[in-house]
């Protein structure tokens, strides 16, 4: 596998392309970091209610079971205590419920700030790079195989400019064909260049 081209100026670019990449996942990661948290505060007011209900609900409990022991009217007097209680219990449940409520937004608000931009860097510049990674690894191990100068000639034929041909030789198929190791080589260069390889000497 090969992960830089050869030659300079691409190679700066493919660097540079790396770091931005890379740095701007990493920002994209924080910002989504960064609003969970801040979305995820806001459950303090949910934990604030589960509080007040839970000690609303076990003051009143306590009342009603103290009350409830007095003989005679003990059981009448206990029925708006454990009215209360369930009051407090139905406070707790709320405070509950706004916390999950909360926490799913912030988990989801999180997840999807940072994972939209995150997937179209992923797209339009791991793709790129994977896709030269196995050409210019391809092409590295035809150069280094004993028929690789022929095969690499007879894909740039197939693959580059005419423009590009031309400028090599005027009739590049008809010296291929006749095997001019001149041309072969430098329609070789011409295809290893846009893999990002350099030919040895």
């Amino acid at each position: 596998m090969k992960l830089y081209s050869d030659f300079g100026p691409r190679r700066t670019r493919q660097i540079a392309a790396d770091l931005f990449a890379l740095l701007a996942i990493s920002g994209w990661v924080w910002l989504g970091i960064t609003v969970y948290q801040l979305v995820e505060n806001l459950a303090a007011f949910g934990v604030q209610m589960e509080q007040a209900g839970s000690g609303f609900k076990k003051t009143m409990t306590d009342v009603g079971d103290a009350l409830g022991g007095v003989p005679l009217i003990g059981g009448g007097i206990r029925v708006p205590f454990d009215q209360a209680s369930d009051a407090g219990a139905a406070l707790e449940a709320a405070g509950q419920s706004q916390q999950v409520a909360v926490n799913q937004l912030a988990t989801g608000l999180g997840i999807g700030i940072a994972v939209v931009p995150i997937l179209t860097i992923l797209l339009f510049w791991l793709v790129p790079r994977i896709r030269f990674m196995r050409k210019a690894g391809s092409a590295k191990a035809l150069v280094e195989s004993g028929a690789g100068i022929d095969l690499l000639a007879l894909r740039a034929l197939a693959s580059q400019r005419i423009s590009a041909l031309r400028a090599v030789d005027p009739d590049a198929m008809a010296a291929w064909r006749r095997g001019d190791e001149t041309v072969m080589r430098a329609l070789a260069q011409l295809e290893l260049k846009a893999s990002g390889v350099r030919l040895r000497e």
